[in-house]
């Protein structure tokens, strides 16, 4: 099948240099806001245009925890196994991420853990790991607006196994402190939640050539759905973050994350449009320049 006939949200690109491959995870429940979770598919692909798949990565047992928005997987190598960080969550507990491993990229995957990584009275969702110069591992996720109002990017050391936190959270920055995003108002279709309010969308951390940090992010711009990048320029995770002044993409995508392909080139991969059936993978080159990212 070729890419404009996976319908997926939150995409994320695993590359395998070893195989040559393109393993590509994400949101792929038809309905990922209502009813039951059924779980994360994957697909394979040489060429970022033609996909094998759907391949079963993870399928919730009985007993598991999550029970509704399976949502924004994400697949890591870290110490020689493959991890999975997705959000999730059931009625009577709030969302939260979830650590899964795998000894295979393609899974499948089980929980790491009894229960979210993320803080347990917190509404959160999107975590992503970071390994910091020293070589110890990081959760970066959003402290959700559905909670909070104004959405928060937050960072928790983890111990060497991912399986607890290694520190309290770090709060990073406010969604309202980058220029361009905008307050979502929609109290017609989600009268429980006070509006306005700011979102925070999956935050992922790229490590630009002149050692400043970089973090893609979504919220609601001007055009709506959007991304931007921020950037931590001593290079810490729990730096001082700035926000560039424009997003990155502007209208109707998001949720991104930066690979490289084969023949080296830096690409950008989000979701686009945001609408629920018709969401599909976009690929962007994009590169670096004079510490910025910006598209090609």
């Amino acid at each position: 099948m070729q890419t404009r006939d996976i319908q997926i949200r939150d995409p994320f690109v695993f590359t395998s240099q070893a195989e040559k491959t393109y393993y590509l995870f994400g949101t792929t429940d038809r309905d990922c806001w209502r009813g039951p979770g059924q779980g994360f598919d994957c697909y394979a692909s040489s060429d970022l245009k033609n996909w094998d798949g759907p391949m079963a990565a993870f399928r919730p047992s009985s007993d598991f925890w999550g029970k509704e928005n399976f949502w924004a997987p994400e697949v890591h190598q870290f110490n020689g196994r493959f991890y999975m960080f997705a959000s999730f969550i059931a009625p009577g507990r709030f969302r939260g991420t979830q650590i899964l491993v795998s000894d295979a990229i393609v899974g499948p995957y089980s929980p790491l853990t009894d229960g979210p990584i993320t803080p347990a009275a917190w509404q959160c969702l999107d975590g992503t790991i970071h390994v910091d110069n020293d070589g110890d591992p990081w959760i970066v996720f959003c402290h959700e607006w559905v909670q909070i109002n104004d959405g928060s990017i937050c960072a928790m050391r983890l111990t060497p196994d991912l399986k607890q936190a290694a520190g309290r959270p770090v709060f990073l920055f406010n969604a309202s402190e980058a220029p361009w995003a905008r307050k979502l108002d929609r109290p017609e279709k989600d009268a429980k939640f006070r509006f306005p309010a700011y979102v925070t969308d999956g935050p992922f951390l790229h490590r630009l050539a002149d050692g400043t940090l970089a973090m893609l992010w979504s919220s609601f711009g001007a055009q709506g759905y959007a991304m931007g990048v921020s950037r931590s320029p001593d290079g810490n995770v729990s730096g001082d973050w700035r926000h560039d002044p424009d997003p990155l993409w502007a209208e109707d995508g998001g949720h991104g994350m930066i690979f490289k392909t084969f023949d080296d080139q830096l690409m950008l991969t989000f979701h686009s449009p945001n609408k629920t059936p018709d969401e599909r993978a976009m690929f962007v080159a994009i590169q670096e320049s004079n510490g910025r990212i910006q598209l090609k």
